[in-house]
């Protein structure tokens, strides 16, 4: 019954997918962003707790080997154009195919030579890439993720890095929508593995050593 109240307020939610804001109905207890499609679970007080993306249709497989292969070049941008990268891709697809078994459509690249703007290695491509990639793992699965091209380190905000910057790797539209944090790219495809699951990342770029903000670092002692 109405005792004259009006409808309770919606509750403001920022998608975690495009951080566009989000009105959440009173007891609602997920909400579709209209922008990019993300579904965001929210919880009392709009509290954000978790965002279930679907899995993109990039036209691959979905098998228990998979592989994200990116490679900028940086042509026609701001940046100084590169010249390996595009080769890295090429022989990393060579070799995950023809030596380790991985199914060609289950080899998601993204170049800045891809004629399919959604094989173009934007920030917004990238991410849905990395999603795919870990989306519904499982105990067995193989994936790999390789990123050729520019590094960026920008200072950090949230106080997680001992030198104060965090790494990133930067999109071919890193100039207008910014860079990939380290922070993120661990979010996106180191938090999500379950037990059994194997994750080879392949970063060639500037100060990617942390990139993926793993809790462990490996160091090697040189002997004479």
């Amino acid at each position: 019954m109405n005792c004259g109240r009006g409808p309770a307020p919606a509750t403001m939610v920022r998608c975690r997918q495009c951080s566009a804001s989000v009105a959440a109905p009173a007891g609602a207890r997920a909400v579709q962003c209209m922008q990019c499609c993300c579904v965001t679970r929210v919880g009392g007080a709009g509290r954000q707790l978790s965002v279930v993306r679907p899995i993109p249709n990039f036209g691959g497989g979905r098998g228990k080997k998979r592989a994200v292969l990116v490679g900028i070049k940086y042509t026609n941008t701001r940046a100084c154009e590169l010249r390996g990268p595009i080769n890295d891709v090429k022989c990393m697809r060579y070799i995950l195919t023809e030596r380790f078994g991985f199914a060609n459509d289950c080899v998601l690249i993204l170049t800045d030579e891809e004629r399919d703007p959604c094989r173009q290695p934007t920030k917004a491509n990238i991410r849905m890439a990395m999603h795919w990639l870990v989306q519904g793992c499982s105990s067995g699965d193989s994936l790999v993720f390789q990123f050729s091209g520019a590094g960026a380190q920008v200072p950090d905000c949230d106080g997680d890095e001992r030198d104060g910057m965090d790494e990133a790797i930067c999109p071919v539209d890193s100039f207008q929508q910014g860079p990939i944090l380290d922070d993120e790219i661990n979010q996106a495809i180191v938090r999500p593995l379950v037990h059994g699951v194997k994750l080879h990342a392949i970063v060639d770029a500037c100060h990617s050593a942390t990139v993926l903000d793993l809790p462990y670092r490996c160091t090697f002692s040189k002997h004479a």
